[in-house]
């Protein structure tokens, strides 16, 4: 049977770090432990390691460690060899399965609490992501052990051989599209046999790669990678690799041809879209798709930066993030402290004093996430007589007088399907039409790509140039399952020791309702109006408030008396079933803080939607 780590969770865990952050490695020494009276164990699951199997994988971890240099600074060279041979000891030893292994309390719980000092020693001064576990493609141990299993070939002599086939960073590369690329075993190792065999003739490997891995991604909708043999998905591969090689030659790359210019409409998403479809090597997109730098924004109504975390995963940079409400640009700075922050109101601001800005003159996107819609306000196209509306039209007016490459906006999804909205939607295509935009109309559902709550958004986007319009396509929903509100939020239930956690996650097997965050203007924070929260209590959750912390060890879980046998969501666990990563902090209190996760745009449907913005505009 698998084991079970202790689990330091993200308060805990933050407060370490901020202790060690300044330690040398000898002096993390003292504060090695083998335990950790807040770390905590899912119940269930497999058998708890024991204090002796700790220390002997601290042994044979210090042991490669040593070899490496350690306490000692090491070159590059010997750190890299570092990671190479815990990697292979880490998937080796430490009996983890993978459902275990996604979970970054436990990373938290080796770099924190067992192995500080090799922490601190392979990331000296680290940020808060390479020992907290906030993103495991990044954490010193976590980003090891999932390197290893998706490489792992049992049937080799040297099981772990393709380790050394890429760096770090050109790995990172995939594993940063784990969910449709990273996240396949399968498909990993054939990627990195099939880069073996590409000649890259001088060309840089990082960018090819990258070009490679885009060309995958527009094809992952269209092909079924896991349905096909190792020697066909290897001939797949090559084809591929082999047209970034030629794209990224000069001398060889060939402009793409023009498509058709779209008509302005509602584009077809993945239901409506004809079963026929483009056939793989079009969605692929022209031979002459080059790497690019990072894209840059203009983020309006940020809040508390939903989208534009979604963006920035997506490879946009905001030169500029506007909000009238000083607590989101508090939470921007908490999270973000180098992004520029402006505290302007849409509704009053005259779109011509922004044209002087240097950093908005050449823009690749604006994008909002704005105030939600009254269908009241809809049947009318005069602003002044409604805030949201007006808005609205202001967005329309810095997209006139700025001129990005592409514009994005979200809202409700009866924008699109509604016929009240009707009025604004032909206002909107024929302004966009005026100015030169194309623009398309649809519907996503933030539960079909990755986040645990089903919420539908209407969208907007619009592309300046033909191609980039031809080009773009709705993105395509995760083939994975839909996340569950259990899987969600059960091992954050058990972190105060409730002992029927895991009951209660094991029937919690819907997404989320969604969440609403409610007037600014009044009341107190709760999950959403009466249908929501009857949802809600379903599942045995208090929707009508919103809880300090998670249940403890005493708490009588008896739904049947009502509220009082109900536990009720933190603004945390509100803010995972939003897509936020654990380590992205909400100021103010407790009602404010659940308003700004409420009002959010869950970041994971931002990063889709960025990368179909990204990849329409890379071919234009």
């Amino acid at each position: 049977m698998a084991l079970l780590y202790p689990r330091l969770l993200a308060g805990q865990a933050k407060s370490l770090h901020q202790q060690y952050r300044e330690m040398s490695p000898r002096d993390l020494i003292a504060h090695v432990a083998y335990r950790h009276e807040s770390a905590v164990y899912v119940a269930t699951g497999g058998d708890r390691i024991t204090e002796r199997q700790l220390r002997e994988l601290r042994a044979r971890v210090l042991h490669i460690a040593e070899h490496a240099g350690f306490p000692e600074e090491s070159s590059r060279a010997a750190r890299a060899r570092f990671d190479l041979e815990l990697a292979a000891l880490l998937h080796a030893e430490m009996d983890l399965m993978p459902a275990e292994a996604a979970s970054g309390d436990i990373w938290a719980f080796l770099a924190l609490v067992l192995l500080p000092d090799v922490a601190y020693w392979r990331y000296p001064r680290p940020p808060g992501d390479r020992v907290v576990a906030s993103d495991l493609t990044r954490h010193v141990f976590g980003r090891l052990w999932w390197r290893a299993h998706l490489v792992r070939d049992t049937s080799a002599a040297e099981p772990y051989a393709a380790l050394g086939i890429l760096g770090e960073a050109a790995f990172d590369q995939i594993y940063a599209r784990r969910k449709s690329l990273g996240g396949s075993p399968h498909l990993v190792r054939n990627i990195l046999l099939a880069w073996t065999a590409v000649d890259l003739q001088g060309l840089p490997e990082r960018d090819t790669l990258r070009d490679f891995l885009k060309r995958l991604l527009r094809l992952a909708p269209f092909v079924i990678f896991e349905a096909l043999d190792d020697a066909e998905l290897q001939a797949e591969l090559r084809t591929v690799a082999e047209e970034s090689v030629a794209a990224l030659r000069p001398d060889e790359a060939q402009q793409p041809e023009p498509g058709p210019t779209p008509m302005i409409g509602p584009a077809p998403t993945p239901e409506t879209r004809p079963a026929s479809g483009p056939t793989p090597s079009q969605a692929a997109g022209p031979a002459s798709l080059s790497p690019t730098p990072r894209l840059s924004s203009l983020e309006l109504c940020a809040g508390a930066g939903g989208l534009a975390l979604g963006l920035e995963y997506a490879g946009f940079t905001p030169a500029l993030l506007i909000d009238n409400r000083q607590i989101a640009l508090d939470t921007l700075r908490l999270n973000r402290p180098d992004w520029r922050l402006s505290a302007e109101d849409l509704g009053v601001l005259v779109p011509g004093t922004l044209a002087g800005d240097p950093a908005l003159l050449e823009l690749d996107l604006i994008a909002g996430g704005l105030p939600r819609l009254k269908a009241s306000a809809a049947v009318g196209r005069e602003r002044g007589n409604d805030h949201e509306l007006t808005v609205f039209h202001a967005t329309l007016d810095l997209t006139r007088v700025l001129r990005p490459r592409a514009l994005l906006i979200e809202n409700v999804p009866d924008l699109v399907t509604s016929e009240t909205y009707a009025p604004l939607r032909e206002h909107v295509e024929r302004t966009m039409y005026e100015i030169g935009y194309s623009a398309f109309w649809f519907v996503l559902n933030a539960a079909h790509y990755g986040v645990p709550q089903d919420r539908r958004q209407g969208i907007l986007v619009a592309f300046r140039s033909p191609v980039a319009a031809s080009a773009f396509r709705v993105p395509p929903p995760s083939p994975e399952p839909p996340m569950s509100v259990g899987q969600a939020l059960g091992p954050s239930m058990a972190a105060r020791g409730w002992p029927r956690a895991a009951e209660w996650a094991a029937q919690a097997t819907d997404v989320a309702p969604t969440l609403v965050g409610g007037s600014w203007d009044r009341g107190g924070a709760d999950l959403g109006p009466t249908g929501s929260k009857r949802a809600w209590a379903r599942i045995g959750v208090d929707g009508g408030t919103v809880a300090n912390e998670v249940p403890g060890p005493d708490f009588e879980w008896n739904p049947s008396i009502g509220r009082d046998g109900m536990m009720a969501l933190t603004v945390e666990q509100a803010a995972m079933l939003q897509g936020f990563p654990k380590d992205w902090a909400f100021a103010g209190r407790k009602t404010a803080r659940y308003r700004q996760v409420g009002n959010a745009s869950p970041p994971p449907v931002g990063e889709a939607l960025g990368r179909a913005i990204s990849a329409a505009l890379t071919v234009s």
